[in-house]
């Protein structure tokens, strides 16, 4: 048994790990997301996530948003406040296409106050 045990406390972490990456979708309310930053997190999800991660600190296409108003830069070495990350979404940047006019003024607010949650 004892020969067995560091390998079943292997095989235990190994599995945990595998399961690990973007943590399981929490609602809204667990988030404690208000009105405004839930309308974000729907623009987010049609616009955003199939390249960006919100809660993982791996992207898949694009870099993770985790975090994304703590930094002092973002990827492209912008600073990162409110101004380069709406320029960055209305015009794109590199790999990134514009949401231009596909986003409407409303939805870039929201947009930006769900991602200062992250």
């Amino acid at each position: 048994m004892r020969r067995r045990l560091p390998i079943l406390v292997g095989v235990v972490l190994w599995l945990t790990a595998a399961g690990c990456g973007e943590p399981a979708p929490r609602t809204d309310a667990e988030l404690g997301l208000n009105a405004q930053q839930s309308r974000g997190r729907r623009v987010f999800e049609r616009d955003c996530a199939a390249c960006h991660s919100a809660y993982s600190s791996s992207g898949s296409k694009g870099p993770s948003l985790k975090h994304l108003f703590r930094k002092q830069f973002l990827p492209s070495g912008l600073p990162a406040n409110d101004r380069f990350v709406a320029q960055t979404i209305i015009g794109g940047r590199n790999m990134m296409p514009p949401l231009g006019e596909a986003i409407t003024q409303v939805e870039l607010d929201d947009l930006m106050t769900y991602l200062r949650t992250l």
